[in-house]
């Protein structure tokens, strides 16, 4: 196969080697695909079991509160049989030790036998899981989930691969413009997701699950549930990629960042808007907690968006090209 490396801007390559390497990359992309991918697929009972975690809560049926759920009235109904034999035990064994009737002790040691069958039969997973209907879906849907799972782990590798490809296209001058933009956009996506599953799925799903619980008998389906989530996930991802957008706006001169910075409150407002419509619960809440990351880093974007402007406008006035828009100075 050939070269994996970036290939350098002066080099001069015909059609026929840009394909070569396009090829060499796209199947060293699917080979880092496939192990990882059989590896995610190994161990689909943990990858099933980081998915299923923001839900636990929610669909946990050790609960206190008063409800008309059967599944968590059957929970409690068992949890409390088996407290009550626990408790029985002892008054039992201690009545058998005290009576010298056989036919009661026999009777007792019987009593006692059930009641600790009862203390062991007592269940103690204590959280549903999302369910399946069809033959092929509990199949189906692992895989699934391991090609998502897969991907996620091999994101960065396949990301080399494509700047690798890209990057002799452009000048040292234009690859240090551009360099800053390709590395905040994976670390920008994955924290994203990172948010989402850690902070804002548990909300969704916890208000979701129990809404109007009363009237409904609420059940997860598998196949739903993974797709509400990757979607949720992607795009939480996808808008974490705010400070990238600001970037690429200044770098490309359409905006500047005193002009971001004058309407800061039309941005913000776009900014709630957002995450009104990527967080399905309509709670101010969970979505003040999307808002918050993205409002930090529309700020931090503006410091570094204007960082870049004066070193870019001092590299040009190095160079003797001092055409910059007057307000970016």
């Amino acid at each position: 196969m050939s070269r994996l490396r970036p290939i350098g801007h002066d080099q001069r390559l015909a059609l026929v080697d840009h394909l070569d390497e396009l090829r060499t990359r796209i199947v060293w992309s699917l080979l880092v695909f496939v192990l990882a991918f059989s590896v995610c697929y190994w161990q689909n009972n943990r990858v099933l079991d980081i998915v299923n975690k923001p839900v636990k809560e929610a669909l946990s049926l050790n609960t206190s509160k008063k409800t008309n759920d059967p599944d968590k009235q059957n929970a409690a109904f068992d949890r409390q049989v088996g407290a009550f034999a626990k408790t029985v035990v002892p008054t039992l064994i201690a009545a058998r030790a005290e009576t010298k009737d056989a036919t009661v002790r026999r009777q007792l040691t019987q009593a006692i036998k059930a009641a600790r069958g009862v203390v062991a039969a007592t269940p103690t997973a204590q959280t549903r899981r999302p369910v399946t209907f069809a033959i092929t879906e509990p199949f189906l849907t692992t895989f699934k989930v391991a090609g998502y799972a897969a991907i996620l782990l091999v994101l960065p590798f396949l990301l080399y691969q494509l700047y690798a490809f890209i990057l002799p296209a452009f000048t040292p001058r234009e690859r240090r413009a551009v360099m800053p933009l390709l590395l905040m956009i994976p670390a920008l996506f994955i924290s994203g997701v990172l948010f989402g599953y850690f902070v804002a799925l548990p909300r969704a799903a916890e208000f979701l699950l129990n809404f109007n619980s009363d009237n409904f008998d609420i059940q997860l389906r598998a196949q739903d549930y993974y797709s509400f989530a990757i979607l949720f996930l992607a795009a939480l991802g996808a808008v974490f990629q705010v400070p990238v957008a600001v970037m690429a706006l200044t770098r490309l001169r359409v905006v500047s960042t005193k002009q971001l910075r004058k309407n800061r409150g039309y941005v913000i407002l776009g900014i709630a808007v957002v995450a009104a419509v990527v967080t399905p619960t309509p709670d101010p809440v969970t979505m003040l907690i999307t808002m918050a990351p993205l409002v930090v880093l529309f700020e931090l974007s503006i410091l570094l968006a204007r960082v870049l402007e004066r070193r870019s406008a001092s590299e040009e006035d190095e160079s003797g090209f001092d055409d910059l828009d007057p307000t970016l100075s």
